[in-house]
């Protein structure tokens, strides 16, 4: 892969994992209810996650989709419900005063297997496999992987961060069961395109 490539691959590692997605609606959820150290582990499930998931796209498993179409939609259906449960837990998170009792951030084993069934995720790893590494080497499957390693993390960080500096505005029990039912629309709203296309 050419430096002019790779620095190709990054930008689109980089605007790909910035913009409004699943992870990143999750991300401000959690950053607003929870803060950023406690969203921390969901942030690394999410960068080395979905880095392996991009990995091992590489190595050919996008190519079972393609003999077998209807794994796709077996994984289409699974997402789907996933979703819906993920947006019922955003919509109910419990409020940061109250503690955990109803609510808790994401583990990093959580976040990192949700990659599996996030649809953004398995589109930015076809997408970047099928033009970065068309060859579906074992060293461009590797180095596309590496290019979202790189950047990703950096990249959702910031909507943690905004959550977290939403806390402020967030502080009666109504704005944020607002912002929590807002953020559940969206996470469902933000798959529809994926799902139905």
């Amino acid at each position: 892969m050419t430096a002019a490539l790779f620095t190709a691959l990054i930008t689109f590692a980089f605007v790909a994992s910035i913009t409004p997605g699943p992870n990143n609606l999750m991300l401000l959820a959690s950053g607003a209810n929870f803060g950023v150290r406690r969203t921390l582990p969901h942030m690394l499930g999410i960068s080395l996650g979905h880095s392996f998931m991009v990995f091992i796209v590489g190595l050919g498993l996008a190519g079972l989709f393609v003999a077998f179409p209807k794994l796709q939609l077996a994984l289409g259906i699974v997402a789907g419900i996933y979703m819906l449960w993920l947006a019922w837990k955003i919509a109910n998170a419990a409020p940061p005063q109250e503690g955990d009792s109803s609510g808790s951030p994401f583990t990093f084993l959580q976040a990192a297997a949700f990659q599996w069934v996030n649809p953004k995720g398995w589109i930015m790893a076809v997408t970047a496999q099928t033009a970065y590494a068309p060859e579906a080497s074992l060293w461009g499957a590797l180095l596309v992987a590496l290019g979202f390693l790189l950047v990703n993390f950096p990249a959702i960080t910031v909507w943690a961060w905004l959550g977290q500096e939403m806390r402020r505005f967030l502080t009666s029990r109504r704005r944020l069961q607002v912002f929590n039912w807002t953020m559940a629309v969206l996470l469902i709203a933000s798959i529809l395109p994926v799902l139905f296309r």
